[in-house]
């Protein structure tokens, strides 16, 4: 299992990198957005995939699955959203002005093919 989630988080990150080259702002900031989703489908997979009980006091059990790893990859993920969110705006607030979400002309380039 741990291999499929691996593929899986390799494609997500692939796909970010194909994304977040682009010129435009909106496939900038999806691809953002998939970077960190594969970042924590990866982290969640070297945490490992064990199944087991949950880590309860007084109960006796053969294995115990870790919750650190899913508690921080909780964390991120509301950190993910407020920083994807803080983005969208901004980007919306530069379109409004500028009518134009090609990152060259935001850069001031002109030229640009």
């Amino acid at each position: 299992m741990e291999i499929i989630m691996t593929i899986v988080a390799g494609v997500l990150i692939a796909t970010a990198t194909y994304l977040m080259l682009s010129r435009s702002i909106l496939r900038i900031i999806i691809g953002t957005a998939l970077l960190s989703h594969g970042a924590h489908l990866l982290l969640l997979t070297m945490g490992g995939l064990k199944r087991g009980a949950a880590p309860l006091l007084g109960q006796e059990a053969d294995a115990y699955t870790d919750p650190l790893p899913q508690a921080l990859i909780l964390t991120a993920i509301v950190i993910a959203f407020g920083v994807t969110s803080f983005i969208l705006v901004l980007a919306y607030r530069a379109y409004q002005e500028l009518k134009t979400d090609d990152m060259d002309q935001l850069r001031g380039n002109e030229n640009h093919e």
